[in-house]
């Protein structure tokens, strides 16, 4: 799935090649991902866990908007995406327009304490530099209320590079992760406890992790 970083891109801002390259090929990632499939039952099991009653849920690095927030939405709770991209979110205002999206970093991004009842972040961690993922995680579990959900796909080992052709669409996409252990420690040390945790294959004997975290109730 990757490559090896490439000097053409070695000095750039890696968030800037996140965002151009999620600009460039918004559509195509999405043909070539199959993401409405692959999500659909994680997002199954995310609504079973939430109460029956309407719940307030943040998808950080939301992309389009589908099939999360749409999927959340549709089921009566309120969402609130959170992506990098301009062209994401412009598609997500579209297909989803009973959810509110703001185009941001994450990383920098703010919310009142204990604003959710579940933030979702699938393959999102995997695009921000390792050195603000835990900053990240902690203010993540500040936003959740007391028993919300964390519910995260990230790396499985280590790695950071560049590939410069990404999905063959002409357009570099940069990528940063620890390996699934340090992920793990980082979410106990923010009170985020990982109740279930899977390896989720992809490509030739890749794949990352999905974890389910929670925050302690009082």
């Amino acid at each position: 799935m990757h490559a090896d970083t490439d000097t053409n891109t070695a000095d750039e801002d890696p968030k800037d090649l996140v965002r151009r390259g999620y600009d460039a090929l918004s559509v195509h990632y999405e043909r070539a991902f199959g993401s409405e499939t692959k999500y659909a039952p994680w997002t199954a099991e995310l609504l079973a866990r939430l109460a029956p009653a309407p719940s307030t849920v943040l998808d950080v690095g939301c992309g389009t908007g589908v099939p999360v927030a749409r999927a959340l939405t549709e089921a009566g709770h309120r969402v609130v995406g959170v992506d990098i991209s301009e062209v994401q979110i412009a598609r997500a205002r579209e297909l989803v327009p009973r959810a509110e999206f703001v185009r941001a970093d994450a990383t920098t991004v703010t919310f009142p304490p204990e604003t959710f009842d579940a933030v979702v972040a699938l393959y999102t961690l995997i695009h921000i530099p390792i050195e603000e993922q835990r900053v990240l995680l902690e203010r993540i579990s500040g936003w959740l209320r007391p028993g919300g959900w964390f519910l995260c796909a990230t790396g499985s080992g280590a790695w950071t590079g560049t590939d410069e052709n990404w999905l063959g669409g002409g357009t570099p996409m940069w990528w940063s992760h620890p390996d699934a252990s340090t992920t793990r420690s980082w979410l106990a040390r923010v009170d985020l406890a990982v109740e279930h945790e899977e390896f989720v294959p992809e490509g030739e004997g890749g794949g990352h992790v999905l974890f389910w975290a929670r925050r302690a109730a009082r």
